[in-house]
């Protein structure tokens, strides 16, 4: 198994919640990536995760839809150099900066009306440029 994964002061992913599995990885090495299980999958339950309450835990599943497995689990692979272990570390950081991404609550956006001299400007700007229009077909 693996350590927990610490995200923050207040938000730590328990060990039992996550996964993984090295496996051959693709690209260059020569004939050492057909020897050597480099590449890590690294999987994290996030349907059965105590770490984070239900509104983190639905603006994650919202961001990595296209990476859950068919029981729901988040699924990040990484292949970037030829060390398994250095491996494991960078699926881990890819994971912590999704649920840090997803620990921030969005901004709600409050509708405001426009006011008076930016009304008062766009009607100007419309009428200068129906003028220009109208200046150029009365020119012939």
């Amino acid at each position: 198994m693996s350590e927990p994964l610490v995200i923050s002061d207040a938000v730590t992913i328990p060990a039992r919640d996550l996964a993984w599995v090295a496996c051959r990885a693709s690209g260059p090495g020569g004939q050492n990536v057909n020897k050597v299980s480099s590449k890590i999958e690294l999987r994290f339950d996030l349907a059965s995760t105590t770490a984070f309450d239900g509104d983190v835990k639905a603006r994650l599943h919202a961001m990595v839809r296209t990476k859950l497995d068919a029981e729901g689990r988040v699924v990040l692979t990484s292949q970037k150099t030829r060390d398994q272990g250095r491996n494991l570390e960078d699926a881990r950081e890819k994971l912590v900066v999704l649920v840090r991404k997803a620990l921030e609550r969005p901004i709600v956006r409050r509708a405001t009306k426009p006011t008076k001299s930016s009304q008062r400007r766009r009607i100007a700007d419309k009428r200068h440029s129906a003028k220009q229009r109208a200046d150029r077909s009365h020119r012939d």
